[in-house]
């Protein structure tokens, strides 16, 4: 049986030619299936075979969509004088107990699926550990598991001494040798190819220097190349100019985070018909929060300051010349819940002034059409997936409504009342900046 849900407001994802989204009210969502039958004033005689659900005056949307997230951690805040996490120490450490890193997978599997509970129907994963978001997604998709639809990078690739070396990325020192490591990360079959290009606040040694180069611009050739070749696209973490600059000068497909951009990065964007991911939510702690709360040493701040502007400067720069720009959370980062994808559009209203609408969009067709999949989900149209959520009063007027739904669709499978384990200390110190 499939499901009509009727006596609602539907915003279907698009924007009307003075960019706003138009609610349609008396309209109905049919789903038979994984798909969506009929948007629209449906007969009632058409509800025959379908179990009506009646909306009674709540509003119907396309699911979100998040371009940016790492299930290898839940977004758990740091303790006071705790030191920093050893990543790759406790990737040596997963790796050599079997018991431990099947426990460890499993964690993983429900940090995806709280993503669903949260709305979130389609979700990119760029970076984890091994090839266990492959092997979730592969779950998934098997019936065998409930989360989201999952597009993974599995293992990215960094240099020595580089963003998350020897734990969520490989260590390459050659072009020779990254050209090699996305060969074996493709026969792991990710969806795309992560590329680790610079440092990020935490990897900083000095004030005033976040985001350093730390892979020579021909080893990102190199792995665009080869990446290319066998059909992926790249996506990598970059946080400062020259950065962004060798990313999109070697290849990359979207820049992650991104930076103060000058005419020729613009330029380079448009060439390459690159995509900028916009990413305030793993910046905001860093860069607004006091140190006693964050925890984190005083040039992390300072430098987090640095990479929250480039990020915003990034995404408005390129909002104005007419290049794409996605939404994402860098769920797993601290403070960074996998529940919280509202926030971004919250804090990309607020940071890069656009309209609630527009933010909407972005998070769900927008974000579509940087994935390819435009013609597969991100809005509700006959024939698509079934992605769609549901909200009890309407989000263009806060997006903050987006917190708490009633019902979430993937692929037409539904959740009632969607319930996700919250950290409570991590939103009340949120809260204070929507």
């Amino acid at each position: 049986m499939g499901y009509a849900f009727v006596n609602g407001h539907v915003l279907d994802g698009t924007l009307d030619e003075n960019g706003r989204m138009v609610a349609h009210d008396g309209w109905a969502v049919l789903v038979d299936g994984e798909r969506i039958a009929a948007v629209g004033d449906v007969p009632t005689s058409e509800l025959m075979g379908y179990e009506v659900v009646d909306l009674a005056g709540a509003w119907v949307m396309p699911g979100l969509i998040n371009l940016h997230a790492h299930v290898a951690a839940s977004g758990k805040p740091p303790r006071a004088n705790a030191k920093p996490v050893d990543y790759k120490k406790l990737f040596d450490t997963l790796t050599k107990i079997p018991p431990v890193l099947a426990a460890y997978r499993a964690q993983c599997a429900s940090l995806a699926k709280t993503q669903l509970l949260s709305g979130v129907t389609t979700l990119r994963t760029v970076g984890g550990i091994l090839d266990f978001d492959g092997q979730i997604r592969d779950r998934i998709n098997a019936g065998k598991t409930l989360g989201p639809r999952m597009l993974v990078c599995n293992t990215g690739v960094s240099v020595p001494g580089g963003h998350f070396a020897g734990s969520l990325a490989t260590e390459a020192s050659t072009p020779e040798e990254a050209a090699q490591h996305v060969r074996q990360i493709a026969a792991t079959h990710p969806d795309w190819i992560k590329l680790m290009i610079t440092g990020g606040v935490m990897d900083a040694s000095e004030e005033g220097e976040p985001g350093v180069l730390r892979m020579p611009p021909e080893l990102v050739r190199a792995a665009c190349d080869q990446a290319h070749e066998l059909g992926f696209r790249v996506a990598a973490h970059v946080e400062s100019p020259e950065g962004v600059r060798v990313a999109l000068e070697n290849g990359v497909d979207t820049i992650e985070h991104g930076a103060k951009p000058d005419e020729h990065i613009l330029e380079q964007f448009r060439e390459r018909g690159a995509a900028d991911v916009c990413t305030i939510s793993p910046a905001l702690p860093y860069a607004l929060f006091p140190l006693e709360e964050s925890h984190a040493p005083e040039i992390a701040q300072v430098n987090g300051r640095i990479v929250m502007e480039g990020i915003i400067e990034c995404a408005k720069a390129c909002l104005a010349e007419g290049i794409p720009v996605g939404l994402g959370t860098d769920s797993g980062c601290p403070f960074i819940t996998h529940y919280d994808m509202w926030r971004e559009l919250v804090y990309f209203v607020r940071y890069c002034e656009v309209s609630p609408d527009f933010a909407l969009n972005t998070a769900t067709l927008g974000n579509a059409g940087i994935l390819g999949l435009a013609d597969e989900t991100g809005s509700l149209e006959a024939g698509k997936s079934a992605d769609l959520i549901v909200c009890e009063e309407n989000p263009l007027e806060d997006l903050s409504r987006l917190r708490r739904l009633s019902y979430v669709c993937c692929r037409g499978k539904l959740v009632k009342n969607p319930r996700p384990r919250k950290m409570a200390k991590v939103d009340k110190a949120l809260d204070r900046y929507l």
